[in-house]
């Protein structure tokens, strides 16, 4: 058994010294006993010579006294008191004196016995060692631990209509659902947690460091290091995290693979900053006598709570991707990021901490492959099934209220897409713009470019002109209030907002020339062969009935289409009612009298201006009526 000198210092050298004099001499034990007397009288430093090496001293913990102590307590027998085990403890110290002592001289009798009555102790200590560890072991107490997490929860309206490829996945749900999505949680400054009872530290500590003096090093090491770790791996069972090969975690399915995803962003951060932080302050405690021995525990224990998690992060990395998987790996990368400086402050093994490093990295490349494969996914969706009524497509919504939710991420985005270059040959902006805007900006610019672009392409699927541009508007519009009422409207600035709004208005003017200018034209005098007095009666009937047939129609139509927005739908009834009104008005106006002269006066001149206004407020609810009779008849 190899034995550990410690450097006792000054006292040690001269009972050393005085020991070896005494020894040399070889004289009787009475003339011993005077020498020693003798010795002690020039230096209190030797008065407790004779206790080490003479059986029958009367000195408290004599070599033979705290041989019979350490050889009558065997492994199986329990401390009948703490009196009883720090005399133990104290009789290990004596023993373990008097070897630094012996190592001088040579008496072989007595370092033999000593030699095997420290084999016998730290035989019992490794026990209790480790019975300590494992009876002391503080479960860990998870619903106490999430109810003081600080949450954060963002939610985004899912998607309302038939999308496929990429989105198909979400499914058909009803207008105005919400999905929710939890950013995580994170401790006060003040949290903690007890991994062993308090009271057993200092004895562990004082076990500790006498299996350290006597050479069991390695002993003490592996008992430590794989009692700590099985605790640990409890604590992450606790927590909901399953020890499962990347193979296994690949054949999870998505709603069950989010939950995992979640409750493993959670245990980082209950690892790192509670778990593995109260480890190194019970393993820098423990082992203060041994720092080296202390940082290799330490990095043992942590590498087997640490594993588990790292190999999680590597199968989500290389999972099938998908757009419904990327906030959940960005949440992955910020927590994973937050704990690393904690990490590397705590644990000194490079091989662990470069691994943590390694899926940091693998995380961050994973979002960003997952973020340009959305991009590809709305540049390159091809649903060919109009909406009905030009309603807001489903691709809209779904990709506006993910950009919105994005937005969240912009640190973490900026700092990933630092150095990626992007082809800007589509955006309408200026270079000096495009150089101030910062790169997340400049990437939901190009992907919102790239859903107004499929937007556009989707009106033409609409045979009525008219319905295209009221299809343009909803979603233009849609785009626009996502982007003021958020952070985006920070991002991209005032001028693209204004832009915007401009092009709502301009598919506006379009509407209106497109659905009503053949209704007008039938208010035109051109043709009508005369002034207000001598008009032919024959082509103001069929003014009157063109006019009455066009509306109709308009009104059986356009009632059934859909403009949502209020403001939107209260403009554009009044950009109508400005321009047919005052038409109508005024073409009655001038011919009235020439056809009530006659019979049937009322099947031509079936509604007043007020009819018509009334009838306008009916337009974009998405309800279709039909005009069967005037509400009410001409006089």
């Amino acid at each position: 058994m190899a034995t550990t000198s410690l450097n006792t210092g000054g006292e040690d050298r001269v009972l050393a010294t005085a020991q070896q004099i005494v020894k040399s001499l070889n004289t009787p034990k009475e003339v011993r006993e005077d020498m020693l007397l003798i010795f002690s009288s020039f230096d209190n430093r030797l008065s407790n010579i004779g206790d080490l090496i003479n059986g029958d001293s009367s000195g408290p913990h004599s070599f033979e006294s705290a041989e019979k102590i350490i050889l009558r307590h065997d492994s199986n027998s329990n401390w009948d008191s703490p009196e009883e085990f720090n005399e133990f403890i104290g009789a290990v110290d004596d023993i373990l004196r008097l070897i630094d002592n012996l190592s001088v001289g040579s008496d072989n009798e007595i370092m033999d016995r000593a030699e095997t009555a420290i084999q016998a102790a730290m035989s019992r200590l490794e026990d209790d060692f480790r019975h300590l560890l494992i009876s002391n072991t503080i479960p860990l107490d998870a619903d106490g631990l999430y109810g003081s997490m600080r949450r954060v929860s963002l939610s985004f309206a899912a998607n309302d209509g038939e999308i496929d490829g990429e989105f198909e996945s979400f499914g058909e749900v009803s207008d105005g659902s919400v999905r929710f999505h939890e950013r995580g949680a994170s401790f006060g400054e003040e949290a903690s947690v007890d991994l062993i009872e308090p009271a057993a530290v200092d004895d562990l500590k004082q076990i500790a460091d006498r299996m350290i003096r006597s050479g069991y090093e390695k002993e003490c090491f592996q008992v430590y290091s794989n009692i700590r770790r099985g605790a640990l791996d409890e604590c992450l069972a606790i927590l909901g995290i399953e020890k499962l090969s990347m193979e296994e975690v690949q054949k999870v399915e998505w709603s069950s693979l989010d939950e995992k995803m979640k409750k493993w962003i959670q245990a980082v951060k209950i690892a790192s900053k509670l778990l593995l932080s109260g480890e190194k302050k019970l393993c820098d405690h423990i082992f203060s006598e041994a720092e080296t021995l202390g940082d290799d525990c330490f990095n043992e224990t942590a590498k087997g709570c640490v594993k588990p998690l790292l190999i999680f992060a590597e199968a989500v990395v290389i999972g099938k991707r998908s757009s419904e998987k990327l906030f959940r790996i960005l949440d992955m990368y910020d927590a994973l990021a937050d704990v690393l400086p904690n990490l590397e402050a705590m644990i000194t093994s490079e091989l662990v901490c470069g691994e943590v490093r390694g899926v940091l990295n693998a995380l961050g490349e994973a979002a960003k492959g997952t973020f340009a494969e959305f991009e590809n996914a709305v540049q390159s969706e091809t649903s060919k099934k109009p909406m009905q009524g030009g309603e807001i497509h489903p691709l809209t919504r779904y990709v506006m209220n993910y950009v919105k939710l994005l937005v969240d991420y912009s640190d973490t985005l900026n700092k990933l897409l630092e150095h990626d270059e992007i082809d800007t040959g589509s955006l309408q902006i200026d270079a000096d713009s495009l150089e101030s805007m910062s790169p997340i900006a400049r990437r939901l610019l190009l992907l919102i470019t790239c859903l107004e672009s499929n937007i556009e392409e989707k009106s033409r699927l609409y045979d009525d002109s008219a319905m295209q541009y009221i299809f343009l508007m909803n979603n233009i519009l849609y785009i626009v209030q996502k982007v003021k009422d958020s952070e985006l409207g920070k991002l991209l600035g005032d001028n693209w907002v204004r832009k915007r709004r401009g092009q709502v208005r301009q598919y506006a003017t379009s509407y209106l020339r497109a659905s009503w200018s053949k209704a007008l034209a039938c208010l035109k005098d051109e043709g009508i062969g005369g002034g207000s007095t001598n008009a032919s009666k024959v082509t103001l009937k069929e003014r009157f009935r063109s006019f009455n047939l066009c509306f109709e129609e308009i009104y059986r139509v356009q009632t059934a289409w859909k403009v949502p927005d209020p403001q939107l739908r209260e403009e554009l009834r009044i950009s109508i009612s400005e321009k047919v009104i005052p038409a109508y008005r005024s073409f009655m106006g001038r011919f009235r009298s020439q056809l009530e002269s006659g019979r049937h006066a009322g099947k031509y001149i079936k509604y007043t201006p007020e009819d018509l206004e009334s009838y306008l407020l009916d337009l974009f609810e998405g309800s279709p009526g039909v005009l069967h009779h005037p509400r009410r008849k001409s006089s």
